[in-house]
């Protein structure tokens, strides 16, 4: 528990904001005294980003080879030796394919414990498409590499915590993948993730609906009342599920901030209001894998991308939170590992 987490990074798009908001976190006073940052790169491309931002105290570790790793320093895992051509701000498939060399290193890494988490910079999902990963995104890509059930889990400092139950899918699907048992399922997946991942002892958890006004008792669908209600009941958690709530006055009147995690049913119907009230905060964490994976709650800004102007907050969050999941997920497995057997007493008459 005191040892220091070592923190794997992916550089994500080079030519988006992902290698800028990395450099501005590593270089935060004392982020090496409180885990050891891997980040998965070149020396060039590193280098390169240095002198265009203006980063000369930027100092780091060139590595090869995983027993090269600098405890004291920000270390950078070579992936390619290769000048990448670095045009900012433009999608390329250039670029495409070094942000996939570097994500599928930093996977494989955490996959063989060389690392004990990963935060992922933003990649751009139709230049990262090759033979090796036809997926939509990095949920989708990390849960067919580490094993589990992914589940897109946004959070914020606040203890605003929202799940979905579908994820990067069209919208025209969306109904059809509303089942009882996936709902039902996404609802203790969530209650698993808070126990485990954020200490919260008897989760509070809230299930929005999926039509207007949750159906209104099947007036506008019958998902609500038919699936959604019984996925509720079906779900047999040591805490508290309530709903299905009309998403639009659940966060209208703030009633949001009674529950310790929130079930979205579709994509846009949890971030939109997570990314209005904690945008530049929040953090995307993958819920239910084997392993910790968070970053930040942002793509690849490619209209600011070289100039030194994006906001690095997200992403610093995105570090600390996979730092805080990890040493959680080690508590819990320590205070569970050995329970004490459950005995009735006798009462004396």
């Amino acid at each position: 528990m005191n040892e220091k987490v070592i923190v794997g990074i992916s550089q994500g798009d080079v030519n988006g904001i992902g290698l800028e908001v990395v450099l501005k976190t590593l270089m935060e006073p004392g982020i090496t005294e409180v885990c050891t940052p891997v980040l998965f790169s070149s020396q060039k491309t590193v280098s390169y980003y240095r002198k265009v931002l203006g980063f000369e105290e930027f100092n780091f570790n060139p590595i090869k080879d995983f027993s090269q790793i600098n405890n004291k320093k920000v270390n950078v895992f070579i992936c390619y030796d290769e000048e990448v051509n670095i045009e900012m701000g433009k999608a390329s498939a250039t670029t495409g394919k070094y942000a996939f060399i570097s994500l599928e290193k930093a996977t494989e890494a955490l996959a063989n414990n060389n690392i004990n988490a990963l935060v992922t910079a933003p990649i751009d999902k139709s230049t990262i498409q090759n033979d090796d990963f036809k997926f939509v995104g990095h949920t989708e890509y990390l849960g067919a590499k580490l094993g589990g059930d992914p589940l897109m889990l946004l959070c914020s400092d606040n203890g605003l915590r929202i799940a979905v139950a579908t994820g990067h899918i069209p919208i025209t699907e969306i109904a059809s993948k509303i089942t009882i048992e996936n709902v039902s399922s996404k609802i203790v997946q969530l209650h698993t993730s808070l126990v485990k991942d954020f200490g919260v002892r008897k989760p509070k958890i809230a299930v929005l609906g999926l039509n207007p006004h949750a159906g209104d008792n099947g007036t506008i669908g019958n998902e609500d009342r038919d699936i959604i209600t019984p996925a509720i009941e079906k779900a047999k958690t040591n805490g508290l599920v309530l709903g299905p709530y009309s998403a639009d006055g659940f966060f209208g009147n703030g009633t949001y901030k009674k529950f310790d995690g929130i079930l979205a049913m579709y994509h846009d119907q949890g971030l939109i209001p997570f990314k209005t009230l904690a945008f530049n905060e929040g953090v995307n964490f993958t819920a239910g894998l084997n392993s910790v994976r968070t970053s930040p709650d942002h793509g690849t800004a490619y209209e600011i991308a070289g100039k030194n102007i994006a906001n690095e907050q997200s992403f610093k969050k995105a570090l600390y939170a996979a730092i805080d999941i990890y040493k959680n997920r080690q508590l819990y497995s320590e205070i569970s590992a050995n329970p004490l057997p459950f005995t009735y007493i006798k009462k004396e008459r």
